[in-house]
């Protein structure tokens, strides 16, 4: 039997970790993270963009995990000058569970391997995964010149979130014929491969118009890349078999940003938002994918915030899905006095569709991604 555990509240518990380290080896223990989280929801304590100062901008008040971001900022370290040098610097991919994902900037090879680590901001430590072999580079050699070969993605495989030790990493690479998914494991430590052309799934697309994946979500195991110009269809890939399908959409999304999400009971959730403003934002629950698209019930309207003019989605993690609302000029690209021009986060809790403000970016540059605490620091 395990060994009764105090369990403070998520607040406290920040405050507790960022005091030394013996408390932070405590509550990292994998025995005392299985009671804190039978008890409470991962929080979010913010959101990185290492192109921002101090690269994490915390959770502001009056939001509930303010004071748990303050404490987080006061202990992490998201500063990477300790790491080696590559080109010029590195920049971000993704964040899950208290670890980053970084790619160097300006530097990913064609048809070689990219680099990749995974950073620690708690600790300063970090990893740097081994290059893809070779021979499963091989599958993508033979399609079309090396110039085809520039687009790559990389990001954490949210279905080994509550592994303490144990993460996976999905690389994503594509061209006008074909997409190729790279999967490590920390477990193993190495890499499977599987790729498709996108003939076979019946995508037509024109070599001058390949489709670019926009955004990535996650459902029960099966990642799903919105691509442009794709007949109205999402990308969809078994992470573990690699194996990779189409998934219808409603009508008229081909001009929609379309995020999967998991609605509970095997469910899937679909929200989606209009590239143009102004934009509402829906969501519907699918009963299975396999049901016809016309046949989806109806879509729910989810009020957002009316002082920004539009809304993108930054990802989905632990029950929310974070978006990023802008305001435009008001009047003849004059902004409006006293109000920023910087993007600022909300979070939409999917459970009950809360929408709370999160923080404002110091920078309206670069990749951003949310930071929760699902680790517990």
């Amino acid at each position: 039997m395990e060994p009764a555990l105090p369990v403070p509240k998520p607040g406290s518990l920040a405050a507790l970790t960022a005091a030394c380290k013996a408390f932070r080896r405590l509550v990292t223990d994998p025995a005392f993270l299985r009671r804190y989280r039978a008890l409470y929801p991962p929080l979010i304590l913010g959101f990185i963009n290492f192109l921002s100062a101090g690269g994490f901008v915390p959770t502001e008040s009056p939001h509930r995990n303010a004071p748990a971001a303050r404490a987080f900022a006061a202990a992490a370290d998201f500063s990477i000058d300790h790491m080696p040098r590559r080109h010029y610097g590195w920049r971000l991919c993704d964040a899950r569970d208290g670890r980053v994902l970084l790619l160097p900037i300006g530097c990913v090879p064609r048809l070689a391997s990219p680099e990749l680590a995974v950073f620690n901001p708690l600790t300063r430590g970090y990893t740097l995964l081994p290059p893809i072999p070779e021979g499963q580079l091989a599958c993508i050699l033979t399609h079309g010149p090396d110039k085809t070969w520039e687009y790559f993605d990389a990001l954490f495989d949210p279905s080994v979130a509550n592994e303490e030790a144990q993460f996976r990493v999905i690389c994503w690479r594509q061209c006008p014929l074909m997409a190729a998914v790279f999967v490590y494991s920390s477990v193993s430590g190495g890499w499977t491969h599987g790729s498709i052309s996108w003939a076979t799934l019946g995508l037509n697309v024109r070599p001058e118009n390949v489709p670019f994946m926009r955004l990535h979500s996650y459902a029960y195991g099966y990642s799903y890349w919105n691509t442009a110009g794709s007949n109205n269809k999402m990308l969809k890939v078994d992470i573990n078999s690699i194996e990779f399908t189409t998934v219808n959409l409603p009508p008229d999304h081909q001009n929609r940003k379309t995020m999967f999400v998991e609605a509970g009971e095997g469910r899937i959730g679909m929200f989606s938002i209009m590239d143009r403003n102004p934009q509402p934002l829906r969501y519907s629950v699918w009963q299975n994918e396999s049901e016809n698209a016309n046949e989806h019930p109806v879509e729910t309207t989810i009020l957002l915030p009316h002082e920004y003019n539009w809304y993108t989605f930054e990802g989905a993690a632990h029950g929310y899905v974070f978006l990023v609302g802008r305001r435009e000029n008001s009047f003849h690209g004059r902004m409006r006095e006293g109000h920023s021009l910087n993007p600022t986060f909300f979070s939409l809790e999917i459970k009950t569709m809360k929408v709370e403000r999160v923080c404002l970016s110091k920078s309206d540059c670069g990749h951003t991604t949310p930071f929760m605490s699902s680790r517990m620091l």
